[in-house]
């Protein structure tokens, strides 16, 4: 999807679109009564909407109908009016795990060949920063990316620990005073796992089921955390979503989704199939968000790409985007998140 910002009105249009009103006096009449416009505004939506590619137009006059260019999962959704009270467009009751997904998921369908293009002209190898850099500051960014990846991906998880204090934690091995010895230990955990990933790199380059339960193994080490598969029902706080509850369905979708990332070719593509669907799957009793961050960043990193820190993200934020894709499957605001901190990521690590 064109990553150009998305009015709201222009957001309410896509959605209306998506659910099968084709005609612009149907659009007009779904605006109302939230939105009332006149034909020509809605006329210069359209437009718009056709510009940034996200739409095409079939017919002439009154009988112009108009289509979606983009997967019904990349259709923008507004966070603030989803996790509304008493929104509308979030269904009440349980949500059951979507085994259809799979097929609906592909790296071309996530990734435009336009997307994948541009993408392409600004992409920076790790190896070729690797090569001009002096050994030292290179060695010091790596170091950088490990302890503000760490901090964050922790702290989402509702950890304490400041950057600084990750910072002495993570290069002093100096725990921060009244914080608890698990808090340090899963920080230590995402150290260890950064270490493995950079000291493994081809690994990650075809993913594999033993492969990903090894990173949780090293994510979780020292956290009183089954290791391998659970066998049982886990709940997800502020949602209804029910993830799968026996370890034959949760082995059979993490085989669909190696089989998808693998299949992808673009590595942003990956990245973002592994951290959308290991979050969804919830293959572990503890512990599956942050494995599926971590591996997302061995998969770019195993295709010499930048890794994500995620230190600018909105914590709150992320964690909306990853309940709205348990609920609907919608992958619009985990892609814009992925895209973003990958371009963060380009912006501010390995700077010659």
């Amino acid at each position: 999807m064109n990553e150009t910002n998305i009015a709201p009105r222009q957001t309410a249009i896509l959605q209306l679109l998506s659910s099968g009103l084709n005609t612009g006096s149907q659009i007009l009449v779904g605006l109302r009564p939230a939105q009332v416009i006149s034909k020509a505004t809605l006329m210069r939506d359209l437009g718009d909407l056709k510009d940034k590619g996200l739409i095409r137009a079939e017919g002439e006059g009154k009988a112009t109908r108009y289509f979606l260019l983009v997967s019904r999962l990349l259709v923008p959704v507004d966070l603030e009016q989803y996790f509304k009270d008493g929104s509308t467009l979030r269904k009440a009751g349980p949500v059951e795990f979507n085994s259809a997904l799979f097929n609906s998921l592909g790296g071309k369908q996530i990734f435009a060949e336009q997307e994948v293009e541009k993408w392409k002209k600004r992409i920076v190898f790790l190896s070729a920063k690797k090569a001009v850099l002096d050994p030292s500051i290179y060695k010091r960014e790596i170091e950088r990316l490990t302890v503000e990846f760490s901090w964050k991906s922790a702290k989402i998880e509702g950890n304490t620990y400041s950057l600084l204090e990750t910072e002495v934690l993570i290069k002093q091995a100096k725990e921060a005073f009244g914080k608890s010895k698990y808090e340090a230990m899963m920080i230590l955990g995402h150290k260890n796992a950064v270490d493995y990933i950079l000291a493994n790199p081809e690994e990650f380059k075809i993913l594999a089921e033993e492969k990903i339960i090894k990173l949780h193994n090293i994510l979780t080490e020292g956290l009183g955390v089954t290791s391998g598969l659970r066998n049982s029902k886990v709940a997800i706080t502020g949602s209804e979503f029910r993830p799968l509850a026996t370890s034959a369905s949760i082995k059979d979708a993490l085989a669909k989704t190696v089989a998808l990332v693998n299949s992808a070719d673009f590595p942003l593509a990956k990245a973002l199939l592994a951290l959308a669907l290991i979050s969804y799957i919830q293959p572990f009793v503890d512990g599956n968000k942050r494995t599926a961050r971590t591996l997302a960043n061995a998969i770019l990193i195993a295709h010499d790409y930048y890794p994500l820190s995620y230190r600018n993200l909105d914590e709150v934020e992320y964690l909306k985007a990853t309940l709205l894709f348990y609920e609907t499957n919608n992958l619009y605001h985990l892609k814009r998140i992925v895209v973003e901190q990958y371009d963060f990521a380009l912006g501010n690590y390995f700077l010659v």
